[in-house]
């Protein structure tokens, strides 16, 4: 018998940055699903401690106050919106750039649902939380984007089309798989849209999206 004890590696110890990063992402996600299946008024700092597994105290460290966290959940999802909207650049092609743009915005739909109903929510509301940044940083890149369809435009990729009116119609169609999901579902006699539906309306989307802005699918 081997008298030589084996030590078992030690894991690489988590940098307090890290720790933060991990428990503010956590809270968020927690929050992201309380409000929005209970909304802002019915929606309390100590339910979604409770559901993350951490004390009243350790929310508010992270998030002042349920204002500040409600903010939070809207910005994390915006900053995603906008990101893709970002990697739409003149130099591609429409056929490949509106192809992703769909793909991820619809997939978005179905991976933070109740984030898309929660900004939805907002805006119905007139945007008491969020206006500053609809101001700024959406209007900055949604310009940014239109110029881009301009730009196609130019090259003959694509037919002369308003840009600003393409962009309002791929966010309508695409966040209806989040924000009217219940209303599918009811329809489709199903308890929750599949992976297959939301690859259909990925496919529809872009068929419809391609040929009506004269872009050819090949």
């Amino acid at each position: 018998m081997n008298s030589t004890t084996q030590t078992k590696p030690k894991r690489p110890r988590r940098s307090l940055a890290k720790i933060r990063k991990d428990n503010s992402d956590q809270i968020l996600l927690v929050a992201e699903r309380i409000f929005g299946e209970r909304g802002f008024s019915g929606t309390t700092i100590s339910a979604i401690a409770e559901e993350a597994g951490l004390p009243k105290a350790n929310v508010l460290y992270y998030f002042r106050s349920k204002e500040a966290l409600y903010k939070g959940v809207l910005n994390k999802l915006l900053s995603i919106w906008l990101v893709s909207m970002g990697d739409m650049n003149a130099e591609q092609h429409p056929r490949e750039a509106l192809r992703n743009y769909i793909l991820k915005k619809v997939r978005q739909s179905k991976e933070h649902p109740h984030a898309s109903r929660i900004f939805a929510a907002e805006i119905l509301h007139g945007a008491p939380y969020l206006k500053a940044e609809l101001e700024t940083v959406l209007k900055e890149q949604f310009q940014q984007t239109c110029q881009v369809f301009r730009e196609w435009i130019a090259k003959q990729w694509m037919d002369p089309i308003s840009p600003e009116h393409l962009l309002f119609m791929l966010w309508s169609s695409t966040q209806a798989y989040a924000d009217f999901s219940v209303q599918s579902c009811i329809l489709l006699e199903k308890k929750e849209l599949s992976n297959d539906d939301f690859e259909a309306g990925i496919e529809l989307l872009t068929r419809l999206v391609l040929k009506g802005c004269g872009i050819s699918q090949v």
